[in-house]
């Protein structure tokens, strides 16, 4: 497994395929790089290279207690895409992911060719929402992550995909026990400081894609369509039946939608005569 030593940490992260054009995906909390398996294997087939991380605190990057704000994170891609030698990606972020995106987006615009949204939605963290962060962050190092994983399952799985598709349901809940608590609390601490990225959105020129499910219990339609309003490029892609998790839960959907993303951004940097890495 390629690891990356950058900004006093340690990032594992996988690279598949070798085509000209590199595509980032940033995993959602509290969950790992595992989860964009099947993302990974269709944008490989379609000829991109394909970089998933663990974020700092997860999977196997290294977890540094406290508080992680999201430019950090943020941070963190940038020195990835560094080690790794690329100039500028096409990069897509689940639910906390998503706002990772948006927070790299912000800050390092240059480097974005095309913008991914899925389960997430642009806000800053109301008061209420920072006291219940603050408060599932002494949880998580009170209790661990059991509880939390087993209450949290049928908000992160609609129910008729829990039914439906077991080996998912346990997938999921896997990455949720097997995150570090110390790296999750660190993580919601500096998630509820997030600033709103509603005026990043509206500055972004390249293509975007959000795509968010209809039973959802984190992202609404409303939120959807503003990110979709946003975004001047953008198709919102809408999944019935679909809770938080689309990538998993329709892989066959999302990953249609994807590659016909992905395809766009190829044929605008081709337009512009300019491919860069």
């Amino acid at each position: 497994m390629p690891r990356a030593a950058v900004n006093g940490i340690n990032i594992g992260f996988d690279v598949s395929g070798e085509g000209p054009d590199t595509l980032l995906l940033v995993h959602g909390h509290p969950f790992n790089r595992s989860m964009w398996r099947p993302q990974v294997d269709a944008a490989r087939k379609a000829g991109w290279r394909v970089l998933v991380p663990d974020l700092r605190g997860y999977g196997e990057t290294s977890v540094v207690p406290g508080k992680t704000p999201l430019e950090v994170f943020a941070a963190d891609l940038a020195a990835l895409l560094d080690h790794v030698g690329c100039d500028s990606v096409v990069i897509g972020g689940l639910s906390m992911g998503g706002q990772i995106v948006m927070e790299f987006a912000r800050r390092y615009p240059l480097r974005v060719r095309g913008l991914l949204l899925a389960a997430t939605f642009p806000q800053a963290e109301t008061e209420d929402g920072k006291r219940a962060r603050s408060a599932m962050a002494d949880r998580f190092l009170r209790e661990g992550m059991q509880d939390y994983a087993r209450e949290v399952l049928p908000k992160m799985l609609a129910p008729r995909s829990i039914e439906s598709l077991p080996a998912v349901a346990r997938d999921v809940m896997a990455m949720m026990l097997g995150t570090n608590p110390e790296g999750a609390a660190a993580a919601v601490r500096g998630r509820a400081e997030r600033p709103s990225y509603e005026g990043t959105l509206a500055n972004v020129t390249v293509p975007a894609l959000v795509v968010v499910g209809s039973e959802d219990a984190f992202t609404t339609r409303h939120d959807a369509e503003r990110m979709r309003d946003l975004l001047r490029n953008s198709e919102l892609v809408w999944l019935d039946g679909v809770g938080h998790m689309p990538n998993l839960e329709r892989p066959e959907a999302f990953n249609a939608a994807l590659l016909g993303f992905l395809a766009r951004t190829t044929e605008l940097a081709a337009g512009a005569g300019a491919r860069p890495m």
